[in-house]
């Protein structure tokens, strides 16, 4: 067995590798480029190398450096994880030269796979079925199309190279054909370096499924059953489950086969995955997609229903070790789901996100698995891909999984980074996918029904402003405030309104991204008050704080909250919804107001690369504030109003969060002010 391996990864998946190597008592090694310093892998491997700058082609896609860094810490063998190096084949050449060993498959069947007409041809040959279609190399733009319409329409154009659905293009028509294909090259180039197409028909209402496989190098080939992974969007997988609510015993076994024959066609070793489309109204039509050479994201769902740790089944294969068990000895406990929780607002197009982590709560419970690479106070960035980790739920019948996970999803609160959480908790409520019928449009159909902007929950601004008024509120040393605080000690600092005769109302106008500003009035103190949202009714309140967490008490209602607060904004995070309330303006008495309309905000996580104004200039709307860069792209921001800039708090070279607070230009008085 080895004594030392390096992960050549990042994130959750070098986390989750790590975790199982200090479980078999191998001393890990991790990488990590100049952004992830400090990241989570770092942390808990036993020995940390840097391989360069963020650019992945600079760090974790540098065999050069990734080698150098098994010489430097004497790895016997590499884990690929999956993405960057896994399906390199010349990083797997480079190995085996160096004397070190690759966790993966052999050099030939990661080329054998990694083609897709190579490997169509060659699992065909095995009886292994496979689309109708043509995967003929070299085909230029004629005899794609010919055999386009041979195969008959719809067609899927894919590229041979790569995967994640780069390139793949549906065509419905012939008229269509010309555009496409010179689409699905440039997209194949550009993606892959290769812009060599292959047509398959296109089956319209499909499942995706596929096989987990592992072998040894004694000739052992078993399968692990399947994981159903329909839920896609954009050809990415959102949701995964094993095993498929589709399939029988008899079907699982007949693609089990299937699967067990592509990989031994390969001389396949270790974990690796095949995957199928399946005909959903006919599921005994099943054809080969393609084989992913690696571990997939989605082997927790198996792992939680065969018991079985793929990582360790990876390292102990090869390291030369038989697999301890045959076909016959796997079987299938219960169900398991998987949600990919994301860095990227679904109701602004999915957009990629950044931040700090200013608070970070993970599920835990009966049947709940996390592997997560997030740490609070660590930061997002827009180097890597947006995948932040993995809430994974095993039960015994699929509702108990799917009813785990919603509620998991509910007690995740990632704040201060914009995730996908409560996209994925609609998207499992949603009927069909509680049924169980699933395709791989669903998601693409819904729409808008999973992707709007979620409001705030009721009682949410009241909670934020009674956070800051917590906050707010002076304390001394000798005794008790509400629930743990130290006693007031001049009620004329209290921001509670405190008067003779009548405490007043004191205003704070909140405002979440993309909504519109919210006064919220408070009066007396946040262990006894009361509290007043826009035009609505004055409720009794309280709040107090236990740690990370929020309590408070409209008319004797008590609601819990994740919460943090960071500078001027309050983070707060409930049933798996999470928003920053920003205070944009506090005032005490009957005249408070609402936000004023100079309030500039960061349109997008980035930078800012330049400052043209300095507090105290005279401006008028249009006239430019800031530059801030963002996605490459370079956004001016300006005075919404005629004013004065009574706020810069950013310089050149600061990071701002979406809808991060900028600039202030104060309207100028007008006349009978």
């Amino acid at each position: 067995m080895f004594s030392t391996v390096l992960v050549a990864n990042r994130g959750e998946i070098a986390v989750r590798v790590i975790r199982t190597l200090r479980s078999m008592g191998i001393r890990s090694v991790a990488v990590h480029s100049e952004a992830d310093a400090g990241a989570l892998h770092t942390r808990v491997a036993d020995l940390a190398v840097p391989i360069g700058p963020a650019p992945a082609t600079q760090s974790y896609l540098s065999v050069e450096r990734v080698l150098a860094a098994c010489r430097a810490t004497g790895a016997e063998a590499v884990h690929p994880g999956y993405g960057f190096l896994s399906e390199n084949v010349e990083f797997a050449r480079a190995l085996e030269a160096a004397g070190i060993a690759f966790i993966g498959p052999p050099v030939a069947a990661i080329e054998a796979m990694g083609d897709k007409i190579r490997a169509k041809a060659t699992v065909a040959a095995a009886g292994v079925p496979v689309v109708p279609g043509s995967s003929q190399p070299g085909m230029d733009d004629a005899a794609v199309a010919a055999a386009a319409v041979a195969a008959g329409f719809p067609v899927l154009l894919k590229p041979s190279a790569g995967g994640g659905g780069k390139g793949m293009r549906v065509v419905r028509e012939e008229s269509e054909l010309a555009e496409q294909i010179a689409g699905a090259r440039r997209e194949a180039r550009s993606s892959f370096g290769d812009d060599t197409l292959l047509v398959e028909r296109y089956v319209g209402n499909s499942r995706h499924i596929e096989v987990q496989v592992m072998a040894d190098t004694h000739g052992t080939v078993v399968h692990l059953g399947e994981r159903e992974c329909s839920l896609q969007r954009r050809h990415q997988k959102v949701v995964e489950e094993a095993p498929s609510p589709l399939l029988s015993a008899r079907m699982r076994a007949t693609m089990g086969q299937a699967a067990v024959d592509a990989a031994a066609a390969v001389g396949y070793t270790g974990a690796g995955t095949v995957e199928f489309i399946v005909d959903a109204d006919n599921p005994r039509d099943f054809f080969f997609l393609e084989m992913n050479t690696r571990l997939q994201v989605e082997h927790p769902v198996t792992e939680a229903v065969t018991g079985l740790d793929l990582v360790e089944l990876q390292v102990r294969v090869a390291a030369g070790e038989q697999l301890p068990f045959e076909q016959a000895d796997v079987s299938l406990d219960g169900h398991a789901i998987e949600a990919r929780v994301y860095a990227e607002d679904p109701a602004r197009g999915f957009l990629p996100q950044a931040g700090r982590v200013v608070s970070l709560t993970e599920a835990s419970g009966e049947g709940v698995r996390v592997d997560s690479s997030l740490v609070e106070g660590g930061v997002v960035g827009s180097d890597y891909d947006p995948m932040l980790a993995k809430v994974i739920a095993w039960g015994p019948t699929r509702e108990t999984a799917r009813g785990r996970l919603v509620a998991a999803l509910g007690r995740t609160a990632v704040l201060g980074v914009t995730t996908n959480v409560p996209f994925l908790r609609a998207l499992l409520t949603d009927p069909d996918v509680v049924a169980g019928d699933l395709d791989t449009g669903l998601i693409e159909r819904r729409g808008e029904q999973l992707t709007r902007a979620e409001d705030p929950p009721p009682g949410a601004y009241a909670a934020a402003a009674l956070a800051l008024l917590l906050d707010d509120e002076p304390t001394g040393t000798g005794g008790v405030r509400g629930q743990g605080g130290a006693t007031v000690v001049d009620p004329w600092t209290v921001p509670g309104g405190w008067r003779v005769g009548e405490h007043a109302w004191t205003t704070r106008t909140l405002v979440v991204p993309g909504g519109d500003p919210v006064p919220v009035r408070t009066r007396g103190r946040a262990a006894d008050g009361e509290v007043r949202v826009g035009e609505g009714a004055p409720q009794r309140a309280r709040a107090w704080r236990d740690g990370d967490r929020l309590a408070v008490a409209l008319d004797d209602v008590t609601t819990w909250y994740a919460a943090a607060r960071d500078g001027s904004t309050v983070h707060l995070g409930i049933e798996g919804f999470a928003a920053a309330f920003r205070l944009v303006e506090r005032a005490t008495g009957a005249g408070a107001a609402a936000a004023g309309d100079g309030v500039v905000t960061a349109p997008m996580p980035g930078t800012v690369t330049l400052v043209r104004a300095a507090v105290g200039d005279e401006v008028v709307a249009g006239t430019p504030l800031l530059v801030v860069e963002a996605m490459k792209m370079e956004h001016v921001l300006t005075a919404p109003v005629d004013g004065v800039v009574t706020e810069l708090p950013v310089t050149a070279g600061h990071q701002v969060r979406l809808d991060e607070q900028v600039a202030v230009v104060t309207p100028r008085a007008t006349e009978g002010d």
